[in-house]
């Protein structure tokens, strides 16, 4: 996402990032919660309930200035997660997921969703490798190893989700191979990005 940034910036736009959940000193309270292993015991309500709180804050604060000011907002995820993790791996249903994004988000959808498809094993492996390394360096206050604690099914399941999504919404959502170089998926990111953003 950074490296779109910076791309997008070098061609003259104004850009603002933000991940999910977090985003806001809020969010980020709530992305403590939910990430840590220490709490695993989340009801899967809860879990969505807190994703969404955690959303609705990045909304207000970033999100609504952002589209007021005509700037381009990158956020590392969305509803499209929650309706993967949540609605598939946890199995709550698209449909309840989807509720609760039409009254929570003011009816903030992205223009363009990018979704870089890869093996659910390979993508764990690289999120634990990520979370060991920010363990590591953030000391104990870092700890956002919940998810990666699941088994594959729940993965499997969560990857399932996301090409229904795909599926559903292609028009809005373009999935890229990221089991590729990344310099070869950032390439073919940034241009269809480029393409897509002259089209809007």
């Amino acid at each position: 996402m950074q490296r779109l940034a910076t791309v997008l910036r070098d061609d003259g736009y104004e850009v603002i990032t933000a991940r999910q959940p977090g985003g806001t000193p809020i969010a980020e309270q709530i992305r403590g919660i939910v990430l840590n292993s220490r709490t695993r015991g989340l009801a899967p309500l809860t879990e969505l309930a807190l994703m969404f709180a955690a959303r609705a804050q990045l909304i207000k604060e970033v999100i609504k200035p952002a589209v007021a000011e005509g700037k381009i907002i990158l956020v590392d995820r969305y509803t499209d997660s929650s309706e993967a993790y949540q609605g598939g791996g946890r199995g709550l249903g698209s449909e309840t997921v989807l509720a609760v994004h039409q009254a929570i988000c003011e009816g903030l959808n992205p223009d363009i969703t990018v979704l870089m498809d890869s093996d659910p094993a390979a993508s764990v492996a690289r999120a634990r490798r990520r979370n060991v390394k920010a363990t590591a360096e953030g000391g104990d206050e870092v700890d956002e190893n919940r998810f990666e604690m699941e088994n594959r099914e729940f993965f499997d399941r969560v990857h399932q989700t996301y090409l229904k999504i795909a599926a559903r919404d292609s028009e809005r959502v373009y999935m890229v191979d990221a089991r590729r170089e990344p310099d070869i998926v950032h390439r073919e990111i940034v241009n269809e990005l480029r393409r897509r953003i002259g089209n809007l």
